[in-house]
């Protein structure tokens, strides 16, 4: 077990890449049901704001520091090993390890023709890449038989991990709720990784993805969708961590899964 980070009530593992890769080959090699979170500041301020998914969140096999934000937090507090798990890199790297550990890999989320096109491109970035499955569930809440024959499809490909690609909070929600249900696996929740690794969304250029300031050019790319995240949150974040620094508020963290 790693030890955690108190941000805003949400435990962030302290850890890096190299880590993370070692954790997610023991738990595929012992079989064991597990899932990880992989959180930006976003997924953060979404706990801040439904305290419900703290748990969720706080509960994971691993919660990852996805930006740089959450990095620079950790380190201040004293973690100087962390560096950034980021969902895409996360997977590319995994995948990458898994040319040699033969993991078998689903991909579950995404639009229609998403997922498959997903593993397409990573068997051709990675060749001999070992893939269960994929699907695209509807843009819906589904029915409880639904759900039963989806987690039947799934397992019955007998994966070792289930990236989750159905955005933030949902991906964490439908983790928490099938952890259990899927026979063994890793599940994996990289949001918009599905999306950046098959060019449907364009993805910052790694100098400012390491800069802190990837949030302006998802801004830029989707002002819309994104304006209330980065215009709101973020600043909400900034000074709700300055209240928890100088000890003008205080947020337990709850271990308990719960949806």
């Amino acid at each position: 077990m790693h030890e955690r980070c108190n941000i805003l009530g949400v435990g962030i593992s302290a850890i890096n890449m190299a880590q993370a890769i070692d954790t997610i080959d023991q738990w595929v090699a012992e079989h064991q049901a597990q899932y990880i979170c992989v959180t930006p500041v976003h997924s953060v301020m979404d706990c801040y704001h439904d305290p419900s998914l703290k748990p969720i969140f706080s509960g994971s096999g691993l919660t990852t520091p996805d930006g740089m934000p959450v990095v620079w937090l950790l380190r201040l507090y004293g973690y100087k090993q962390v560096d950034r798990v980021y969902g895409p890199d996360l997977m590319r790297t995994v995948c990458q390890r898994s040319m040699e550990t033969n993991h078998r890999h689903f991909f579950y989320g995404g639009a229609e023709g998403v997922p498959e096109k997903l593993a397409d491109t990573l068997s051709r970035l990675y060749p001999g890449l070992n893939v269960a499955g994929a699907y695209s569930p509807p843009f819906r809440a589904l029915t409880k038989e639904e759900d039963q024959e989806i987690v039947a499809r799934i397992n019955q490909t007998q994966p070792d991990i289930v990236w989750v690609g159905l955005g933030s909070p949902k991906q964490e929600r439908w983790m928490a709720d099938h952890v259990q249900k899927i026979e063994g696996a890793t599940l994996i929740g990289v949001g918009a990784a599905f999306d950046f690794l098959t060019n449907r969304k364009p993805q910052a250029p790694h100098w400012l993805q390491r800069s802190g300031f990837e949030w302006v050019f998802r801004l830029l790319c989707e002002p819309r969708r994104l304006a209330y995240r980065y215009l709101v949150n973020n600043p909400l974040f900034i000074w709700l961590i300055l209240m928890q620094t100088f000890k003008f508020r205080h947020d337990d963290l709850e271990d308990a899964k719960t949806v």
